[in-house]
C-alpha cells in the first residue's frame, strides 16, 4: 500500500466520522433553527398569546437622589421578579425610565423624581417568540452569541465534510456534485427573480 493511498484512506474515514457524529451531535441544532425560521417567516401562523401586565408601587427617594442605578434595577427586579437585562436607563427632567429586555419578554417601569412611584409595564410574549428571539439572538445576551457563531461554525463544518465525504464515494461522486451544483445554482437563481 502506499502512502497516498494510505492517506487517502486516513482521510476518507475520519471525515466519516466527523461527519457522521457531527451530523447526530448537531441534529438539535438543525431542527432549532428550521422550525424557528419557519415561525419567523410566518409569525401569524404562530402567534402566540402575550400577556402584559400593569403595577405600580413606590421606591425609597433616597434611591432617586441622585439615581443610582444599580440600586434602582435591582429593586424592581427583586419586587417584580423581573427577568432579562437592563437595556436602557435613562434620566430626563423629573422621571427615571428602565427597561429590561429577554427573550420574548419586556418590562418597562417610569419612576417619577423625587417621589419614587412609579408605574411599571410587564409584557411577556408566546414560546414561538421566544424561540424567534433566540434564533435571531435579540436580547439574549452576549454568551447566546456565542452559542450561535459555535452552531453557525458547527453546521460549517458538517456541511464541508459531508462534502468531502461525496469524493471518496466513486459510485455517487458525480450524481452527488450535480446534485449540489443544480441546489447552488437553483439558489442564485431564486435569489435574482425572487429577492427585489
Amino acid at each position: 500500500m502506499n502512502l497516498g493511498h494510505h492517506v487517502r484512506r486516513r482521510t476518507a474515514i475520519v471525515t466519516r466520522w466527523l461527519h457522521l457524529y457531527l451530523s447526530l451531535f448537531s441534529f438539535t441544532v438543525v431542527l432549532f433553527f428550521a422550525v424557528t425560521g419557519l415561525t419567523l417567516n410566518h409569525p401569524t401562523w404562530f402567534a402566540g398569546q402575550v400577556r402584559t401586565t400593569e403595577h405600580d408601587g413606590s421606591l425609597a427617594p433616597a434611591m432617586l437622589t441622585p439615581p443610582d442605578k444599580l440600586a434602582i434595577a435591582e429593586s424592581l427586579r427583586k419586587i417584580w421578579k423581573l427577568q432579562g437585562a437592563v437595556s436602557d436607563f435613562r434620566i430626563e427632567d423629573n422621571q427615571v425610565t428602565v427597561s429590561f429586555r429577554g427573550p420574548g419578554y419586556a418590562a418597562d417601569a417610569f419612576i417619577t423624581i423625587p417621589s419614587g412611584k412609579y408605574q411599571l409595564s410587564e409584557t411577556r410574549s408566546g414560546i414561538a417568540a421566544v424561540m424567534n428571539d433566540l434564533h435571531k439572538g435579540r436580547d439574549t445576551g452576549a454568551k447566546w452569541s456565542w452559542v450561535i457563531d459555535a452552531s453557525a461554525i458547527l453546521l460549517t463544518v458538517v456541511s464541508i465534510s459531508g462534502l468531502i465525504l461525496l469524493f471518496f464515494l466513486s459510485k455517487r461522486r458525480t450524481r452527488g456534485i450535480a446534485v449540489a451544483v443544480v441546489g447552488l445554482l437553483l439558489l442564485i437563481l431564486l435569489c435574482k427573480v425572487i429577492v427585489q
